[in-house]
């Protein structure tokens, strides 16, 4: 952790001081779900998101990082035996053994593509210092405008609604810009003393015995920054909820991803807001089973039904259908409708519709019944498992 800057690693995960193992895991998966690099591309927000509660998680899952965390309000791999001193704070000197290192003055853009290809890095030199640090040393912050970031809320929808599509009244809480700077987080042109940096200009970050002085991410090595708007802190957001329609298209299934344009948090800057997505989980349906587009159901037929062959009557999508089983129709055996699957996401099409037989064998109670099978059994005295002991024996 960086030696000259303190962060709450609890609130970064939204846990309690005393939070036990479980819960502090518990909150970093929910988090993590949230706001991982495969389910926010491209999203600048969400990736340092993700770094900054992987850092919290690093920190306090691990028993004795997490004592040191506690007791200093930050965490080094170089404390000194004993401890630090009474009275030390980050930021104040390196700790025992560490060296200094100023990287504020360079410029690295030159040293990408070749120097950076015999290391095997694929990036430049500054992007890998950008990496290693997870701030600072990179490409200063943009102070145009800047697109809002993504949401993702998950919704449960029944069976029906799903395949059908539907119509919901859906809340989110989304960042609105603040009216009175516009999302710029400024008041206005005055400006004052960083406190990022203490007006020095230059952030430290301490990586084992490596101290490392760079430019500061917050005001680019000025040490000035514009005050902050009064009315939403210097954040240019205020955080609201918003109710609103959305169409849920006909065809979604349990993983869909329903995008909701603009809904997502304001831009910075007079910069355009993010996405909404919304990521649907469908309840089970008692008698259709649905896989892809495709919907598979288990009919019931009688034993004549099956060696005479019939005509009989299935649920489907679209209501009651009469399908023919062919005669010698055995046990497992599937029927394939054409067209009465689900609706695709794809394009005007459906999946198909497969009815699976299952032969119920009845209760045989009176003698005239069990006379009719034995004669039966005469009349066709073929024996189904005549090869089964064969392919069976050791050889």
């Amino acid at each position: 952790m960086p030696a000259g800057t303190q962060k709450d690693y609890y609130a970064i995960l939204g846990v309690d001081r005393d939070a036990k193992p479980e819960e502090i895991k518990k909150a970093f998966r929910r988090l993590a779900r949230k706001y991982h690099p495969d389910v926010n591309p491209n999203n600048k927000y969400a990736e340092e998101k993700f770094k900054g509660i992987s850092e919290a998680y690093e920190i306090l899952s691990d028993e004795k990082k997490r004592k040191i965390y506690d007791q200093y309000g930050f965490y080094a791999d170089n404390i000194p035996p004993g401890g630090y001193p009474p009275g030390y704070q980050p930021g104040a000197g390196p700790a025992a053994g560490a060296r200094d290192f100023d990287f504020s003055g360079f410029d690295f853009s030159d040293l990408g593509g070749e120097a950076a290809k015999g290391g095997g890095f694929g990036g430049t030199f500054r992007d890998i210092f950008s990496q290693i640090f997870s701030h600072g040393g990179g490409e200063a912050q943009r102070e145009g405008p800047e697109r809002g970031s993504d949401l993702e809320h998950h919704m449960r929808l029944r069976f029906w609604d799903a395949v059908r599509g539907t119509q919901v009244r859906f809340t989110a809480s989304r960042n609105e810009a603040c009216p009175t700077c516009g999302g710029t987080g400024s008041a206005g042109g005055k400006q004052v003393t960083c406190t990022t940096c203490n007006g020095t200009g230059k952030s430290a970050r301490q990586v084992g015995a490596m101290r490392f002085s760079m430019t500061c991410p917050d005001c680019h090595g000025t040490g000035k920054r514009k005050q902050p708007c009064p009315a939403c802190r210097g954040s240019g957001f205020f955080r609201r909820p918003e109710t609103f329609d959305v169409r849920i298209p006909a065809g979604v299934d349990t993983g869909s991803r329903v995008r909701v344009a603009g809904k997502g948090n304001s831009g910075a800057n007079g910069g355009p807001p993010g996405d909404l997505y919304i990521v649907t989980e469908v309840e089970p349906h008692p008698l259709f089973e649905r896989k892809g587009d495709n919907i598979y159901i288990k009919v019931p037929v009688t034993v004549t039904e099956a060696a005479m062959g019939a005509k009989i009557d299935v649920p489907t999508l679209d209501g009651p259908t009469t399908i023919r089983i062919p005669p010698s129709t055995e046990s497992g055996q599937k029927l394939r409708l054409r067209g009465k699957g689900a609706p695709s996401l794809r394009g005007n099409v459906r999946g198909d519709q497969f009815v699976e037989v299952q032969i119920v064998v009845p209760k045989i109670a009176d003698e005239r019944s069990k006379e009719i099978l034995r004669e039966l059994a005469r009349l066709n005295p073929d024996d189904p498992r005549k090869d089964l002991l064969k392919r069976g024996e050791r050889r």
